[in-house]
Order: C-alpha cells, then structure tokens, then sequence
C-alpha cells in the first residue's frame, strides 16, 4: 500500500476522520468509496462536499473510487456543495442508496476531514452495517479494482436532486 494509515485512528466511530495532512489523504477517500461500494453492493449513490477546498479534493477522489469499484458499475449522483439533510433528502429521491458527505473542520491551526457514510436506509454506517469490514478491507491492502473498463461507473452532477438549503 503506498502511502498507508493508521485505520484504526482514522476509521471509527461511524466515520473516517483525521488530521489533513498527517494522519488521512486524499488517496483515502478513493480507497474508502471502492470499498463501500463493493461492501454495500451499491449500483448508485449520492455523494457531496461542503464546499471546503480540501473537501472539495477528498470528494473528487472518493468519486473516483466509487466508479472504479470491482464490476459494480457504480453510478454516482454528485450532489457538489451540500448539507446532510440535502444529502439524505436526494439519496431518497435515488429510491434508498447509500450516500456520502466529506466535510472539513479548522481548529487551532489544523485541519480535520471527515468522510460520513450512510447506508441505504439513510443511516451512518457503523461497525456491524459495514465500517469494520472497509477498516479491513483497507488495512489488509485489499482495495477493489475495477475488472475492465465495462465495469467502471459513471460521476453524474446532480445538483438539482439535494434541493434548497
């Protein structure tokens, strides 16, 4: 694995988190999507930022992973600049997929990013619905791969599905 984590400091607690640069990159946010994608068996998802710049890079690359997951061909609804409950709100307008919220925090000179997950039903991810397993996924260097390019997804800009602020 080139350039690893710490997963067990940065993926907890229902989230992936950690101290930019330092303890989390952005190459985590494509290992993180890949392997959501392939442990939720998503066909499409709704992802989006907060409008941070480092958010804005980790949500590139998380879009990246998503489509890039095994065979799933995942379709992801980029949602661009938005809130958790416009997120909620287009993930149920989707039919129930799992979606994604990267968000950033300053605080003393350091920067934290954090990668929200939920599952179809709207809820975070925890460890019995699927953290533990991407923690894993990630630590045993086991990303998924994308089969062939028949198998990659597609990044779509939804903006029009998160609705008003």
């Amino acid at each position: 694995m080139l350039n690893p984590i710490d997963t067990d400091a940065v993926i907890r607690d229902g989230r992936i988190t950690g101290v930019f640069p330092g303890e989390i990159h952005e190459g985590v946010a494509w290992w993180v999507a890949a392997c959501f994608v392939v442990v939720s068996r998503a066909g499409q998802m709704a992802v989006a930022h907060d409008g941070d710049p480092a958010s804005r890079a980790f949500h590139r690359r998380f879009c990246r992973g998503a489509i890039n997951a095994q065979h799933f061909g995942c379709q992801v609804a980029d949602l661009g600049k938005a809130d958790d409950a416009q997120l909620l709100h287009a993930m149920r307008i989707l039919g129930g997929v799992p979606g994604a919220l990267l968000s950033s925090t300053r605080l003393d000179g350091r920067q934290t990013v954090t990668i929200g997950v939920y599952d179809a039903e709207g809820q975070p991810l925890t460890e019995k619905t699927g953290l533990a397993k991407v923690r894993e996924m990630i630590a045993a260097d086991r990303v998924p791969i994308p089969v062939n390019d028949q198998a990659k997804g597609r990044i779509t800009a939804r903006r029009d599905l998160a609705g008003p602020a």
